[in-house]
């Protein structure tokens, strides 16, 4: 009920007046049925537009501590996450990334949209990144259409470590929905599960015009390892 009450009673209707979406393939996601939207991460406001812009619900994974916090803010945070949908999921330990798989298929399973961003992490320079298998096997595990989806200038508009974003009208594209029902049975064969993941990354890249590089974000992200003084 809080979901439905925030996208369109409260944070929805505000945010298509200020924000002025302009949105491109939205009839590209199914109606009815299990759907997994794999988009590109450019900002922290990846994850309110998405699911705003779909009509049916989109769920997220965060991590859990984003629904701990203290005080006023940590209870706004909470708020705003379970508002736009998201489950957390505890992220500590060996079988973070399991975990978080195991919360999306359950989603799948009941006919959802499950929301993923294949790089991992938001990209530090707005470029693209190699994608982490975990959607391959989602999709694989699950047998739900791949609808690739892309955030044009979220990265203009709330660049990340900026907490206030810029006004100015988001942009995102949806594309066609990708079939891998070819490949059934096969999750887990980590060849077919790179293919698939580097099928979904080259049409994130042809709908963005962004520039792919075939590393990590994630490495870019972590600092190199300090010396040790001999």
């Amino acid at each position: 009920m809080f979901y439905w009450l925030m996208k369109y009673v409260l944070l929805g209707p505000l945010l298509r007046l200020v924000f002025r979406p302009q949105v491109e393939g939205l009839d590209n996601v199914p109606d009815t049925g299990p759907v997994i939207l794999a988009s590109n991460h450019l900002s922290f406001s990846d994850s309110i537009f998405t699911p705003l812009m779909v009509r049916r619900k989109v769920t997220f994974v965060a991590k859990a501590e984003y629904f701990t916090g203290k005080g006023v803010k940590g209870w706004l945070t909470k708020m705003f996450f379970v508002g736009t949908g998201t489950i957390p999921v505890d992220r500590s330990g060996g079988r973070a990334a399991r975990a978080a798989l195991d919360t999306q298929l359950e989603v799948l399973r009941a006919g959802g949209i499950a929301g993923i961003y294949p790089e991992g992490t938001r990209s530090p320079d707005g470029r693209l990144y190699r994608g982490k298998t975990g959607v391959a096997r989602l999709a694989l595990e699950s047998g739900a259409p791949v609808v690739p989806v892309v955030q044009l200038n979220a990265d203009e508009i709330q660049p990340p470590g900026k907490l206030i974003p810029k006004i100015a009208r988001v942009r995102i594209r949806f594309g066609e929905p990708l079939d891998f029902s070819r490949y059934r049975g096969l999750a887990g064969d980590r060849f077919v599960e790179r293919a698939v993941t580097d099928e979904i990354m080259y049409e994130l890249m042809e709908l963005s015009g962004r520039e792919y590089v075939d590393v990590y974000a994630q490495k870019l992200k972590t600092p190199p390892p300090t010396p040790v003084a001999a």
